[in-house]
């Protein structure tokens, strides 16, 4: 073979190779989107849409398995990673305020750094989802939200090993232990605050009978 066929062998090589890696790019970059959306209407209480929403991300995340073996180094890539974190982030998000048990990395099908990272990030949107919940005066929700970051860090927080394996994973409890304490904080003192509310109308409920 001359070297000019050999050179035009790795060239379109290198193409296709580009090629495959920019409509799998554009692929994650879209699944990351629609999980955001899905969050954010999770937030609005709108689940059946974000399941749906959820269910497109999905089938952009499976273009993966199309992926020929020979370019599975972009499965490492940040972005496509990026992309699996958000999707287990707003998977979980779902569940959890529907009061559903916690899905797992093989369920979902995604890696499992992948799904330790956005399972740590989910506490971000509980703590959201708790404060909603407080200005709403639905206390139930609130303390429900908060009893879920305080699992998901307590257990996650057990895994040594496996932060020496994903360091990433240590900044984001960091970032978690905050969230949870200013969270404990804001319920303990709406908790306070209904109670008081509470207290103040059994007693001039009492006042008002002793009048009659």
């Amino acid at each position: 073979m001359s070297l000019r066929k050999i050179l035009n062998k790795i060239e379109n090589e290198l193409k296709e190779s580009e090629e495959i890696k920019d409509e799998l790019y554009d692929a994650m970059r879209k699944a990351t989107r629609i999980s955001k959306q899905a969050i954010f209407l999770v937030h609005k209480e709108e689940f059946k849409e974000a399941e749906n929403q959820l269910n497109e991300a999905e089938k952009l995340l499976n273009k993966l398995s199309e992926v020929p073996a020979v370019y599975r180094k972009f499965v490492y890539s940040g972005i496509v990673h990026s992309a699996f974190q958000e999707y287990v982030e707003a998977r979980i998000f779902l569940k959890l305020t529907q009061n559903s048990d916690f899905t797992g990395p093989k369920q979902l099908k995604v890696p499992s750094i992948s799904y330790l990272l956005g399972l740590a990030d989910v506490v971000g949107e509980l703590r959201r989802r708790t404060l909603d919940s407080i200005r709403k005066g639905d206390i139930k929700i609130a303390v429900g939200s908060l009893e879920n970051m305080e699992l998901i860090y307590n257990e996650l927080i057990l895994m040594y090993e496996s932060m020496h394996v994903v360091s990433e994973l240590r900044r984001k409890l960091d970032i978690a232990r905050r969230i949870i304490e200013a969270t404990r904080g804001d319920v303990a003192i709406e908790i306070r605050r209904d109670s008081l509310e509470h207290s103040i109308e059994k007693l001039e409920r009492a006042l008002r009978l002793k009048k009659e």
